[in-house]
């Protein structure tokens, strides 16, 4: 049911024109009006780096103690979307503050330059009936936003972006389900000193143009380290494209830096299995590190769930892009009817200019459930964030299936890894790379580069694979004494790259 006074709801349904009762339902935008664009944005967040950091005033205390189930007991009502029953090609659903996001956000609305705040009113959410009475106080608001659009179906509006929690966002390609999130900025991330989250404390949407797909998002960005204007153009579709520009003004000064982050889950695969006794052959949303590097190297580094800690930096000048990819596509690669882990999308980043020097940094967290984020990888700048500085970029994510257009030069790409020990002693790789018309039915024409470094190569063989028609590069290595090893391995064919580089750290168990 909703939560409004039943007999004042009667009262004005007998009473009002079905358009007037419309209204009262949804959203509402409050009276008061602001001049709003980009650079009004970039001059908030350049005060509010000038000025002590303010702390976000938190929700009532009742709803930050709602546990799981309870939270779970209310929801947006779609009729009651913002722009529902108009010509305007999106719909904007919200979410309530509670439990794991004990702040609200303001929520604008911009057209011809004026925004309007959408106000809070409980009335737009739904209920079980044991959802308990809440309090509401002058903190209390959203804590997010949804968007939704006709992505199948004419009349049908179906979710493809969410902003929610700290400076996180999801989205999908049309049919695909949630996995992996980006944020605003990492900052800290791995240091022993502990992480800082920064917040995205305001949203401005601007009225979408009736006859586009496109939506553009404004963000004010706000935490200890520096404050930030983040402007997102949005275009749904069988690939979600993102295109992010934004200005950070740094309040003390940033040594650890962490730009386009991404967030995600890896639990295992064919590499560690026998770590987990489960019914499925894989777990994760994400399943390697894609890099296509300044000096025009693709790297593929499959990802790992290890016993402690372990973070990799990959140097570069200028990178092409980056991303976390999820190749495994079938449901038998899972098994898993529920979490659907084969449906999950990749995100491709690809730089709007030139970054200078920095490295792609990957950080592999130990995890022993799936419920657990674990793997983070973002771009780090070679210098630090001076106090009172501004740093400027742009980026564009691509969300969808296979995103990558950046590789299309390097047709051999890896499928899979799998690993395990021998009987004998030491351990045995399988690097499955794909089918192409590029590779020779004769694969002895194939250079096979493959290094380490530490431990000892004991042989090697390049074998068709019969069910996917690429080749398959098979190793065995004892370790020795090695407490972990480098492994880099590339196809190579009349001395030019025909496969990415494949790299994988091998750690002591």
């Amino acid at each position: 049911m909703l939560r409004r006074d039943v007999l004042k709801s009667l009262m004005a349904l007998a009473a009002l024109p079905a358009a007037a009762w419309a209204e009262e339902l949804g959203l509402q935008l409050g009276v008061a009006s602001e001049p709003f664009d980009s650079d009004t944005l970039i001059a908030m967040a350049r005060r509010r780096a000038a000025a002590t950091f303010q702390p976000r005033e938190k929700v009532p205390q009742a709803w930050r103690d709602l546990s799981y189930d309870q939270y779970r007991q209310i929801w947006f009502d779609a009729r009651n979307a913002l722009w529902e029953g108009t010509d305007l090609p999106q719909r904007i659903d919200v979410f309530p503050a509670g439990m794991y996001f004990p702040q609200a956000v303001a929520l604008n609305v911009v057209e011809n330059g004026v925004a309007r705040p959408v106000g809070f009113d409980l009335g737009v959410f739904d209920t079980t009936d044991t959802f308990p009475e809440m309090p509401i106080g002058d903190a209390m608001g959203y804590s997010g936003l949804r968007l939704r659009a006709e992505l199948e179906k004419p009349g049908i509006f179906q979710e493809y972006a969410v902003f929610q929690g700290a400076s996180y966002f999801r989205g999908i390609g049309t049919g695909e389900v949630y996995g992996l999130s980006a944020r605003g900025l990492a900052i800290n991330t791995g240091d022993d000193a502990g992480e800082e989250f920064p917040d995205f404390v305001a949203f401005w949407l601007e009225t979408p143009d009736p006859q586009s797909s496109d939506i553009v998002l404004h963000a004010l960005l706000d935490c200890p380290s520096c404050s930030g204007a983040y402007r997102f153009h949005i275009r749904h579709g069988a690939v979600l494209e993102m295109t992010v520009s934004a200005h950070i003004f740094a309040r003390q000064e940033i040594a650890h830096l962490g730009i386009a982050p991404l967030t995600s889950m890896f639990l295992f695969d064919d590499t560690m299995r026998q770590r987990f006794s489960d019914f499925r052959p894989a777990v994760h949303d994400s399943d390697g590190l894609l890099i296509h590097n300044g000096a025009d190297e693709v790297i593929w580094r499959p990802l790992a769930n290890p016993t402690r800690l372990q973070i990799s930096a990959f140097s570069d000048e200028n990178p092409r892009g980056f991303g976390l990819m999820q190749r495994k596509r079938t449901y038998s690669d899972f098994n898993d009817l529920e979490a659907l882990y084969h449906k999950r999308p990749a995100v491709w980043i690809t730089p709007g200019e030139n970054w200078g020097a920095g490295a792609v940094t990957l950080v592999e967290i130990p995890a022993d459930l799936e419920i657990y984020d674990n793997i983070v990888c973002y771009w780090r700048p070679a210098t630090p964030l001076p106090a009172g500085a501004e740093h400027q970029m742009s980026y564009t994510l691509h969300w969808g299936a296979d995103p990558v257009a950046a590789t299309a030069d390097v047709p051999v790409k890896v499928l899979n890894t799998a690993m395990g020990g021998r009987p004998e002693g030491g351990q045995i790789v399988a690097v499955d790379f794909a089918h192409s018309d590029m590779v020779p039915d004769d694969l002895a024409q194939i250079e096979v580069v493959l290094r380490s470094s530490e431990g000892t190569l004991v042989s090697s063989v390049l074998q068709r694979n019969p069910e996917t028609n690429g080749p398959r590069l098979a190793f065995t290595f004892k370790p020795d004494d090695a407490e972990q090893i480098e492994f880099r391995a590339q196809l190579r064919l009349n001395d030019e790259p025909l496969s990415e580089i494949w790299l994988y750290r091998w750690t002591k168990p």
